[in-house]
């Protein structure tokens, strides 16, 4: 049966407008997306069948156009409109920090840091520079390793922050196991980083560890 033919109240677009985006499943929201579905199945079915094709929707955002295009009823049209519509959630978000002080935003801070570390099947580390008010100067990927770890220094670090003319940080980096719990390793690290930019007049606001579906604080932890 055709999406057009079900109950109002069933139609994923329809709950949309109804009673906002969050009330949709994964499937329901990639129905939207897709817009029609194929001979025989509706646009719910198509996007239920993809989920489980590529196990998930996160494996179906992070897949790479050879590999998006090979889902049924996918193409090279369709990633290019998925990839626009990552990356204007991804400017949306950086577009609110640049109006707002950053410590009056931590959860836009959080759903940043989400955007740009989630997807990711390595660990990377990363800053956000701000300047004296604690706005946005900037955001870099600085240093990528393994699924286990990154290698990071802290000179290279203090050169960067100074480069940038940044006054404070915040740190981020990525769990790709999906925990967000801090390790020993990172708390050592993140002591040595806040020695070495401490001797540049330079404060580390925080450092957030980004998970599957949560992240964890070292400022909400008491650990800075």
């Amino acid at each position: 049966m055709a999406i057009c033919d079900w109950p109002a109240d069933q139609q994923p677009r329809e709950k949309l407008l109804k009673n906002g985006v969050s009330i949709l499943s994964d499937a329901e929201l990639l129905a939207v997306f897709l817009r029609t579905g194929c001979v025989g199945k509706s646009a719910v079915d198509v996007a239920r069948d993809l989920l489980e094709d590529f196990g998930g929707l996160r494996n179906l955002i992070n897949a790479d156009k050879t590999e998006f295009c090979r889902g049924k009823g996918l193409g090279e049209a369709t990633y290019a409109q998925l990839q626009a519509v990552m990356e204007i959630a991804k400017r949306h978000i950086e577009e609110t920090l640049n109006r707002e002080h950053v410590l009056n935003s931590p959860q836009a801070v959080k759903d940043y840091l989400t955007a740009q570390l989630r997807h990711l099947d390595h660990e990377t580390f990363a800053i956000i520079y701000l300047d004296s008010q604690h706005r946005l100067i900037g955001y870099e990927n600085l240093f990528n390793g393994t699924i286990d770890g990154a290698s990071v220094y802290s000179r290279e670090v203090v050169k960067k922050c100074l480069d940038r003319n940044a006054a404070a940080v915040i740190f981020a980096h990525n769990h790709p196991s999906g925990v967000a719990e801090p390790s020993d390793a990172d708390l050592r690290l993140t002591q040595r980083l806040i020695d070495a930019l401490g001797l540049m007049d330079i404060r580390v606001l925080d450092h957030i560890i980004v998970g599957d579906g949560e992240n964890a604080s070292f400022a909400e932890l008491g650990l800075i």
